[in-house]
């Protein structure tokens, strides 16, 4: 009788153990997600401030070009918001793959 509780507690030890790397290993999956995710934001908010600051300067120095430099500017920040939209759809997919 004795053994069997030891065979049990001993089954309930590494059940609890695997578990718990489990649960490590979404935790670390969801840090490197969120970290991954934070970098994509911030970096495509510093693209597409510099783009729009960029073309307003460029604007300003050929006004007659301002419709070739705003197409450029709309498109190239189109780019930029779908690389940032593709960073969130890795994170949400590394948040559910367990």
């Amino acid at each position: 009788m004795v053994d069997i509780l030891a065979v049990i507690a001993q089954q309930a030890d590494t059940a609890a153990l695997h578990s718990a790397e489990a649960v490590a290993k979404n935790s670390n999956a969801l840090l490197g997600a969120g970290i991954g995710l934070g970098l994509a934001v911030i970096g495509a908010g510093l693209g597409i401030g510099r783009i729009g600051g960029q073309a307003v300067e460029a604007i300003a120095r050929q006004p007659q070009a301002s419709g070739d430099i705003r197409g450029a500017m709309i498109l190239t920040a189109a780019l930029i918001e779908g690389v940032a939209l593709a960073a969130l759809v890795f994170a949400l997919l590394f948040k559910l793959i367990k």
